[in-house]
């Protein structure tokens, strides 16, 4: 029974807002604190300390939040929320809650490990240097992820971010490794999406290297808070007690910031920016830091968080608060979707900061941020040439401009622009990018070597 179970049993709940009690008389409450409450009709859910002071505990509610009211009883446990860990995980489905979806019983693991933990000590981060390829050529070639980097999409609703997260979970892995598994969380999914992903994984076998945690647009928002720190727990489990390389994929980002508000407006707390509590900018690192590589552990946890920027304003709170502790940013644009162009991601504003750390000889290739850095010239001198175009007609442009306006749409048709389904090798990807090059006269080449022209130009390598 409820009552005979140990810990601590309260009737004095005094107020309810939504997912949150204000319980009073409590006695040495914890934060994170896992909290049992029981319904008037008998139905039993859980709860976790979200804060205490003095005599009083906030308690917020996980699942569904009708009947709650002021005959409410509350058990505190005296153990913070934890969840079973195992290499089973692999391959298993879970909602906001951990609770299975794919009809399996409920996990045993090995071990239970707290889900609210504190972020990787920077005294024991290992610097990332290894290229992790997507099959993406404008994330490979371009904006390349390295493995432990914490790297976000930023898309606006409409674009097709959720068909790149599932193509990036289907063809990531990590050269030379074998022991790679990805972690997806979803939030704030709708059914349609909900089905999307599940069976995009199951048909093409990615679901066999992956954990799935999924949360509904109807599930209860608060689980959205829960979400992303399972999908980190597992993750960090898999990396570093299994050995593994680990790519997680939180998704919907925005999703957990308005849950994030929704709980500080019930708590009546003062608002900062667009009504986000001023905490959001901690509480989002607590996430993002937990991917990284850790100094003596094999395995690694990368991070790619995707997120819809309201209004596609890109100076919006969760975009610019997830730039300042991200290591850079892949925006996708409604211009290049527009143009049938898939993925939408427009490299110029785009930024992968630990790229030069990467790449390279024994890594990539010896010509490739030489020839990344070629294509970024020659895409921007196009741009500014099809802005000109607009205003004096392409007639008015010299033949230089009209070269590069022509390489540009021709960069962003064939490099750019692939199938959800097609997974380029970084080699299939620098191939491209120099039949691209060869479009250009060699002294426009000035971002590139001599030796890297006369080994890999088009034209070399055919008088070869």
């Amino acid at each position: 029974m409820f009552e005979e179970k140990a810990g601590m049993v309260y009737r004095t709940v005094r107020e309810v807002r939504g997912p949150l009690l204000l319980v009073e008389g409590v006695r040495g409450a914890k934060y994170n604190e896992v909290v049992e409450v029981k319904l008037a009709d008998g139905t039993e859910i859980v709860g976790t300390v979200l804060d205490a002071f003095e005599d009083k505990a906030v308690i917020q509610v996980f699942g569904q939040t009708e009947g709650l009211s002021l005959d409410t009883a509350v058990r505190f446990t005296g153990d913070v929320m934890r969840i079973p860990l195992s290499d089973e995980l692999i391959g298993r489905v879970f909602n906001g809650s951990f609770k299975p979806l794919d009809g399996l019983p409920d996990p045993v693991g090995e071990e239970r490990r707290e889900v609210f933990v504190s972020v990787i000590n920077p005294a024991a981060r290992e610097p990332p240097s290894e290229f992790m390829q997507t099959g993406i050529s404008v994330i490979d070639g371009m904006n390349s992820l390295v493995r432990g980097q914490k790297l976000p999409i930023f898309s606006e609703a409409g674009l097709p971010h959720n068909v790149m997260a599932a193509q990036v979970a289907r063809q990531s892995t990590v050269l030379g490794e074998e022991d790679f598994a990805v972690v997806f969380c979803a939030m704030g999914i709708r059914h349609e999406e909900y089905d999307y992903f599940r069976r995009e994984f199951e048909k093409t076998g990615a679901l066999d290297r992956a954990v799935m945690i999924l949360n509904l647009a109807d599930d209860p928002v608060i689980e959205r808070i829960l979400a992303p720190r399972i999908a980190l727990t597992i993750a960090e489990y898999i990396a570093y007690d299994l050995d593994m390389h680990v790519l997680a994929i939180l998704t919907d980002m925005t999703s957990y910031c308005e849950a994030l508000r929704s709980i500080s407006v019930a708590r009546e707390e003062v608002p900062a920016r667009k009504g986000y509590p001023g905490y959001m900018y901690s509480d989002l690192a607590t996430i993002y830091e937990r991917a990284g590589k850790i100094k003596g552990k094999k395995g690694s946890v990368t991070l790619m968080p995707i997120l819809t920027m309201p209004g596609g304003d890109i100076t919006h709170p969760i975009p610019d608060l997830t730039g300042y502790i991200t290591e850079g940013q892949l925006i996708m644009t409604r211009e290049l979707n527009a143009k049938g162009i898939y993925p939408p991601v427009n490299p110029l504003p785009s930024l992968s900061r630990l790229m030069k750390d990467g790449i390279g000889p024994g890594k990539t290739r010896e010509d490739h941020m030489e020839v990344s850095n070629q294509l970024y010239m020659a895409y921007a001198e196009g741009v500014r040439a099809r802005n000109l175009a607009r205003i004096i007609g392409e007639l008015g442009l010299s033949e230089r401009e009209r070269r590069y306006l022509k390489f540009a749409d021709e960069f962003e048709r064939r490099f750019i622009n692939q199938g959800p389904y097609e997974n380029r090798p970084i080699e299939r990807t620098l191939e491209i990018a120099w039949d691209l090059l060869s479009m250009l006269p060699e002294d426009e080449l000035i971002r590139i070597s001599e030796e890297n022209i006369r080994k890999y130009h088009p034209k070399h390598r055919k008088a070869t």
